[in-house]
């Protein structure tokens, strides 16, 4: 098997993962942004985070309590945001801001004690995407699918509590597949690009997500470096690009 062959055996799921997250955050993204909440993905990623460091520190490395304890965490942090939204709305972007240092720095604690503590924590905010395994993205699939349809199904209908559970719902696989960093990026940096353009923002916006993804992990396999960061500025590179050559009406 040739370099460029064990290349591409290993580039092709990683692309096919970023696409997969973006189809669903994207269009999330636009509407965080619209709404004016921008680390609310943040913290809930945060907060996710801290859930599969919780199931770590209780013995579950792998597999539905690792799930199941992200997805309750990030609903859980939802939830409580949902809470705080209603009752302290002038402050609510400062207790996004706590949210997110408080589950960061609950993490550490947990992972004080562990070996590969270091480790484990870099995982969760760079991600591991060029060794993505081909059978996690049937999940990470499903997912955006659902969060797909309800959102086209529902749109600006849904509920603020009902915003931040899907919400919740559509990080918590991915932030364990991409990172944290990476999910911030793919939600707000598309959405943040194309905020001027009256028409067709959506589109603009996952093309923004797709050239990204392409030119990182390009460049990360040529280069050799860390494909999550180099992700996260090549996504931010298109952005400006698309910035830059914003039709003035579409």
């Amino acid at each position: 098997m040739t370099t460029h062959a064990i290349a591409w055996s290993i580039l092709w799921p990683a692309l096919i993962a970023g696409l997969i997250v973006a189809a669903s955050h994207v269009p999330l993204g636009v509407q965080v942004l619209r709404k004016g909440i921008v680390f609310i993905d943040l913290a809930i990623a945060q907060i996710a985070g801290f859930g599969v460091v919780a199931a770590d520190a209780f013995g579950f490395e792998s597999g539905v309590m690792v799930q199941g304890s992200a997805l309750a965490a990030a609903i859980l942090g939802a939830v409580v945001l949902t809470w705080t939204e209603k009752k302290f709305p002038d402050v609510q972007e400062a207790i996004i801001g706590v949210s997110f240092v408080l589950a960061a720095t609950a993490a550490l604690i947990l992972l004080s004690s562990n070996p590969h503590g270091a480790e484990h924590m870099k995982d969760i905010l760079v991600g591991q995407i060029l060794w993505v395994n081909p059978s996690e993205l049937w999940l990470q699939g499903a997912i955006s699918a659902i969060v797909l349809i309800v959102w086209i199904a529902l749109g600006e209908r849904i509920s603020r509590v009902g915003f931040y559970v899907l919400f919740a719902c559509a990080v918590t696989m991915s932030v364990q597949l991409i990172g944290i960093y990476l999910v911030f990026a793919t939600l707000i940096i598309p959405a943040l690009a194309t905020r001027e353009f009256a028409r067709n923002q959506l589109f603009f916006a996952y093309l923004v997500a797709v050239i990204g993804y392409a030119m990182g992990l390009a460049i990360s396999a040529w280069l050799d470096w860390p494909s999550g960061p180099v992700i996260v500025w090549t996504i931010a590179i298109a952005g400006i690009g698309a910035y830059a050559l914003r039709p003035r009406r579409i």
